[in-house]
């Protein structure tokens, strides 16, 4: 898992509440257990004219938005099914980042175990942001997660809270394999000890 320690990059504005993870990824999309190419079908049905052609409206079709590293949506984001491929199809598109006042409990922890970084913020601030972002590519944000701040906005910098323990695992990449093999030397120990304590195991 790529590390997560600065993210500098466009901010897109989806100012829809309760997108759940079929809005995401609508569903005969999950027929991959592969996490790439995911990326073509996120927000297809927002994204996608009846015809497959692209919706100029959509946000994310736009010029400015076309590169967004992070997203910064409306209330509860993510909720619905519990399907891992709505942050698979995040990352593929290139969001690294999605900010909320509120985050579906499965999406969030999700999020984490794939590189993404979900900010939850109040609705003050994610009023200032959405504002700021509407400004296109002439703007940027910078996620600072060493400081827990993001950073850019004219008004200063907000501040945002996150589990050390889920810091840790986005700074230094350690999805749930990372951390199994970062404990490989004790692993190896233990079944070399097990061979022989109990060789007939």
């Amino acid at each position: 898992m790529e590390k997560f320690e600065t993210l500098t990059g466009v901010a897109a504005p989806l100012p829809i509440v309760n997108i759940d993870t079929d809005m995401i990824i609508p569903k005969q999309f999950l027929k991959t257990i592969k996490r790439t190419g995911l990326g073509t079908a996120l927000f297809h049905e927002m994204r996608t004219n009846d015809d497959g052609s692209e919706n100029p409206d959509f946000i994310l079709n736009k010029a400015a938005y076309r590169d967004a590293k992070i997203l910064i949506a409306g209330d509860n984001f993510g909720c619905g099914s519990s399907r891992e491929h709505a942050p698979w199809a995040l990352l593929d598109f290139g969001i690294r980042c999605v900010i909320s006042t509120s985050f579906a409990d499965i999406f969030y922890n999700n999020c984490f175990k794939n590189g993404i970084l979900p900010i939850q913020v109040s609705e003050d601030e994610l009023e200032t942001l959405m504002h700021a972002a509407e400004r296109g590519s002439n703007f940027t944000l910078t996620i600072d997660l060493e400081n827990q701040e993001i950073q850019g906005l004219e008004s200063g910098d907000i501040a945002f809270k996150i589990d050390h323990f889920r810091k840790h695992c986005l700074m230094n990449g350690l999805d749930d394999i990372g951390l199994t093999m970062a404990k490989a030397e004790q692993i190896d120990t233990f079944e070399g000890k097990m061979g022989t304590d109990r060789p007939w195991v």
